[in-house]
C-alpha cells in the first residue's frame, strides 16, 4: 500500500468521526460565544477551526511554501448547516489534494511562515499527520464543550457515554 493510500485511509475515517460531532454542534446564540475559560476559543471559533483544517492539506500539497498574512481573520460559521457546508468543502478539497500527488511528492519538504515570528520545515507526510492529528485535538476539546452545554457526544472510536451501543 502507498504513503498516499494509508493517508487516505486514515482522512476519510477522521473525517468521517468529526462530521459526526460537528453535526452536533449549536452556533445558534446561547451557544456561539460559549467558551469554558478566558483563554479558550470560542465555540463558534473551535468548530469552525476544526471544519477547515481538512483542506490545510491543499496548502502543504500543492505548494513547498505557505506564507499566512499576518492580518488573516478567520470567518466563523453562523449556524450547524454552514459549518457542515465548510467542512464537507474542506474535507473534498482535502482529499483532492491527496489524490493528486505521488508517494516521492510526500517526501518532499513544507515550509509554514507566519510573518517574521514563525516559520517551520518539514516532509510533507510528517506535516499531513499532524494536521489530522491537530484536528483530532481539536475534536476532543470540542467533545468537552459538548458535554459542558449538555450536548450528546457521539462516539468517536467505539461507544461513548452518550452511545454507549455506538459501533464504528
Amino acid at each position: 500500500m502507498t504513503t498516499c493510500q494509508n493517508i487516505t485511509l486514515d482522512f476519510d475515517e477522521e473525517m468521517k468521526n468529526t462530521r459526526k460531532i460537528l453535526q452536533r454542534v449549536p452556533l445558534d446564540e446561547a451557544h456561539a460565544n460559549y467558551k469554558p475559560h478566558v483563554k479558550s476559543m470560542s465555540l463558534a471559533n473551535l468548530a469552525t477551526h476544526i471544519a477547515e483544517i481538512p483542506s490545510w492539506l491543499e496548502l502543504a500539497l500543492d505548494r513547498e511554501v505557505f506564507v499566512l498574512p499576518p492580518d488573516w481573520e478567520q470567518h466563523l460559521a453562523k449556524s450547524t448547516d454552514e459549518l457542515l457546508a465548510i467542512f464537507d468543502k474542506s474535507v473534498e478539497t482535502g482529499r483532492a489534494a491527496i489524490n493528486r500527488v505521488t508517494d516521492a511528492d510526500m517526501q518532499k519538504d513544507w515550509t509554514f511562515k507566519f510573518g517574521d515570528s514563525f516559520s517551520f520545515t518539514s516532509p510533507r507526510t510528517q506535516v499531513v499527520r499532524s494536521f489530522v492529528n491537530h484536528l483530532v485535538h481539536h475534536r476532543a476539546q470540542l467533545g468537552v464543550y459538548l458535554r459542558l452545554n449538555d450536548i450528546a457526544v457521539p462516539g468517536m472510536y467505539g461507544p461513548s457515554a452518550d452511545e454507549p451501543t455506538a459501533v464504528p
